[in-house]
């Protein structure tokens, strides 16, 4: 058996790839497991294909079996890379069924307990190969019948329908633990591991466009009380923490991807679908797969903690020169985590485009990118089958590439530590209301529902506004008031209390001659025009604006209506973008 498990020239046994047929009526690879129906051999395997057909047709008996799986995680024996064949031996061998016995049926071993989420949990930095899998390998899921054997899953607690009639957030996890083969080497040996790097992908309802948003890992955040699954099957309860790094919940304390998953929630008010998590190996191993990704440096680069040395100009890397790539921080920008992101997002957004364009273009191929896929993988419960992936993979390849955004949860530093970050929370809130509104980033173009006042705006110092609570949390009054005075420079706000009645949507009052005011009023507390209520006479120049706050009002800060294009501060670049090079 050579590395992809298919069969040596002379050997009974049947290369998988040469077995998936192209269909163009479905536009998809298609099993055909008769001899009539079987795809012809590639080029460079023509050879020895035609032997092993030869040998299948001597038995004179037409076996319609699946093909095995390629690795069972769960299996003891030895290492399929230590061992010879790699310890994939075919069910299905030409002739009689006493030879396919003496073959040794690989598949049928009665397997032991599996390991825990913990021991074969699959981890790595630059949380490629989940975007991927639903970004740009759509077809590879046809493949995942002969793999399932290879996806390692862990029960987060929380188990969703693997296809959704709405949007889907997926949370793609990246880890620096340096456990596994291939590992060793990278940062801090016997490490447990961190949310090294998250990506919080949103799949518009209607397939439409998708948003990733790369969330720091030293943003200080709160982590909540997270239910973990222990080995013996109990549930143990691990208490959360204020104030510490995103990173620290993966790994530390014990924490599984259900934390960081509940930590991300919290977070952006967004409820996550699915989980994916891979390793270091993910990257070198996919980036092999589909023969180079291109990637671009606007100047020399040499970092020796990632050992990345590469002149100015376009490369292909791979392997370990794709991985010190995604890991690069020191030789761009002011060699923080937020440069690295930049160049996690060009990696993946080049990767995407490799895949769309050619990494599928024959059945060998796939093979190769599927193995090296789902090899990388861990999930949740929900989509932790062959099937399940299948028809999660089908729902959302229908994104195009041109219509995913990834962007940067915007952060300020931390005045505390300077080692850190902390949410900026006016461009913030703006950009999770915008992604929970299911609107999609439009980075310089007008969204059509954009509202607003339709005047010039006026300076923060001529804003007078009487504001009432009507319906807020209680406090909001005073909380927005505290807000305008401290955060906009409006001086001239003032609690004026409780409003007599309740409103249901909050609303504004203004004059003619006030008009300035409300715009800009209006696009500090993202009202939409429906807000706005104009009087028919101008007002006495002390007299103020009526600012109601009705039961759709949050907090100060947090827009009313979600805004329609992205906000100012926001780092956003679109996958299709082939112009970004790190400098």
């Amino acid at each position: 058996m050579d590395a992809q498990g298919r069969g040596r020239a002379g050997d009974n046994n049947v290369d998988p790839a040469d077995q998936w047929v192209f269909d163009p009526n479905t536009g998809n690879y298609e099993l055909r497991l008769d001899h009539a129906g079987q795809a012809p051999a590639r080029p460079a395997d023509r050879k020895t294909a035609g032997s092993r057909r030869a040998a299948g047709r001597s038995g004179g008996d037409t076996d319609t079996r699946p093909l095995p799986t390629q690795r069972a995680r769960g299996d003891e024996s030895a290492d399929a890379d230590e061992r010879p064949g790699g310890g994939r031996a075919s069910r299905r061998a030409a002739g009689s069924r006493a030879a396919a016995a003496a073959a040794g049926p690989a598949g049928r071993r009665k397997r032991k307990p599996k390991k825990s989420g913990k021991q074969k949990a699959l981890y790595w930095t630059a949380g490629v190969v989940g975007f991927v899998l639903v970004a740009g390998c759509g077809g590879a899921f046809y493949l995942y019948q002969q793999l399932n054997g290879n996806i390692s899953k862990v029960d987060v607690g929380v188990e969703n329908d693997a296809v959704s009639d709405g949007p889907v957030n997926v949370l793609i996890i990246g880890t620096d633990a340096r456990s596994g083969k291939g590992n060793s080497g990278y940062g801090d040996a016997g490490s447990v591991g961190h949310a090294d790097t998250t990506i919080l992908m949103h799949i518009s309802k209607d397939r439409s466009n998708a948003t990733a948003l790369s969330i720091p890992r030293d943003m200080i955040t709160d982590i909540p009380t997270c239910p973990t699954k222990q080995k013996d099957g109990s549930t143990k309860n691990i208490p959360g923490e204020h104030g510490v790094r995103f990173n620290t919940s993966l790994g530390q304390e014990g924490r599984d991807p259900g934390c960081t998953w509940r930590t991300v929630e919290k977070l952006t008010g967004l409820k996550i679908n699915h989980f994916m998590m891979a390793d270091f190996n993910a990257v070198k191993s996919l980036s092999t797969a589909v023969d180079g990704v291109e990637v671009c440096a606007g100047k020399d680069l040499n970092d020796p903690k990632s050992h990345l040395k590469l002149k100015a100009g376009r490369h292909i890397v791979k392997g370990e020169q794709a991985l010190a790539f995604v890991r690069t921080r020191h030789a761009i920008g002011f060699g923080s985590d937020l440069d690295r992101i930049k160049m996690q997002q060009q990696f993946l957004s080049s990767l995407i485009r490799k895949l769309k364009s050619s990494a599928f273009s024959s059945p060998g191929k796939l093979y190769d990118v599927s193995q090296a896929a789902t090899k990388a993988l861990t999930v949740d419960t929900g989509i932790g089958s062959a099937n399940k992936l299948l028809d999660f993979g089908t729902d959302l390849k229908k994104v195009d590439i041109d219509k995913v955004t990834f962007a940067t949860v915007p952060v300020l530093d931390n005045p505390d530590d300077p080692a850190t970050v902390i949410l900026n929370k006016t461009a913030a809130d703006p950009l999770f209301a915008m992604v929970r509104a299911d609107h999609a980033l439009a980075k310089g173009k007008k969204g059509k529902g954009k509202k607003s006042a339709p005047a010039k705006k006026a300076p923060p110092e001529q804003v007078r506004v009487d504001v009432t609570n009507g319906g807020g949390p209680i406090g909001s009054a005073q909380e927005t008031v505290d807000w305008l005075q401290n955060t906009k420079a409006a001086k001239l706000s003032t609690n004026a209390g409780n409003a007599p009645a309740k409103l249901a949507a909050t609303r504004l009052e203004y004059a003619p001659n006030q008009a300035g005011q409300a715009a800009t009023l209006a696009d500090w507390m993202g009202l939409p025009k429906s807000a706005l209520k104009k009087s028919s006479q101008n007002a006495g120049d002390r007299v103020p604006m009526k600012l109601t706050l009705g039961k759709d009002f949050k907090a100060p800060g947090s827009p009313i209506e979600a805004p329609t294009e992205t906000p100012d501060g926001v780092q956003n670049v679109n996958a299709d973008d082939k112009n970004v090079c790190a400098k």
